[in-house]
């Protein structure tokens, strides 16, 4: 990853065609029908495919999945594992937020509101952290949330071979409960989450059960709770998700 892929992708942003090419579905961790497609397509693609790798700071893996569904806490412990950055659309929206630039206040009003960050603006701040990244000289990385749109998805497919998609899934009561549930440290950047769900099978399957993942005692006092992690701003977020899901589709 370099400052050279970080312009590739502002080239292909300002001059894609909106070709709309299908994307399959990469089904994991509870896969069910009727699942959001994925870029699925690249999946085995690239250095490697999705199997064990030599060097692991060269992995260049996607996980993709709606609002509450547990990328970043997926994406992050495997990021800690085999030592690549963890790129998080969300983040980079919450770091630019809290930074008071000239963005702040526009994104302010979209994500308040539970709305999708355009593609102009994800792109712009994904090319930054790429540009950030390659003078650190990072290799690999994990992207959390990114591609959204088969528009993304082109680009990103244009200036690099991706190893690994992964589309995770989980029913929207749990994924309610999830989001409301969310806690982070704000002294050592932890992610938490107080909720205990304990779900009723679908057509006589198995309950869902997911404990809390709570913090360390030293962290305890230190929550914090996102501003737009609330049961009214969640539903609108994951109909907005479904509604792009749908749009996208072939």
């Amino acid at each position: 990853m370099s400052s050279a892929m970080s312009r590739a992708i502002r080239a292909c942003a300002a001059g894609a065609a909106a070709s709309r090419r299908g994307l399959a579905s990469v089904e994991a961790m509870g896969a069910a029908k009727g699942a959001p497609p994925a870029a699925g397509r690249w999946a085995g693609r690239g250095r490697g495919g999705p199997g064990p790798m030599e060097d692991g700071a060269r992995v260049q893996w996607v996980f993709l999945g709606c609002p509450g569904v547990g990328k970043g806490t997926y994406a992050g412990r495997l990021s800690r594992l085999l030592g690549v950055p963890h790129i998080a659309t969300g983040d980079l929206v919450r770091d630019e937020l809290a930074s008071s630039g000239p963005l702040s206040k526009q994104l302010s009003e979209i994500v308040n509101h539970g709305k999708l960050v355009s593609d102009e603006i994800i792109i712009n701040l994904l090319s930054k952290r790429l540009e950030e990244g390659g003078e650190k000289g990072e290799l690999g990385f994990i992207l959390d949330g990114f591609p959204r749109t088969i528009r993304q998805a082109e680009i990103l497919e244009g200036v690099t071979d991706i190893d690994l998609v992964i589309n995770l899934k989980l029913r929207e009561e749990a994924l309610l409960a999830k989001c409301i549930g969310r806690r982070k440290c704000s002294q050592c950047g932890g992610n938490f989450n107080v909720a205990s769900i304990d779900i009723e099978g679908e057509n006589g399957g198995p309950r869902m059960c997911m404990p809390p993942l709570l913090p360390p005692p030293q962290c305890e006092s230190k929550l914090i709770t996102r501003a737009d992690d609330t049961e009214e701003v969640v539903k609108e977020r994951l109909r907005v998700y479904h509604d792009l899901v749908r749009s996208s589709e072939p």
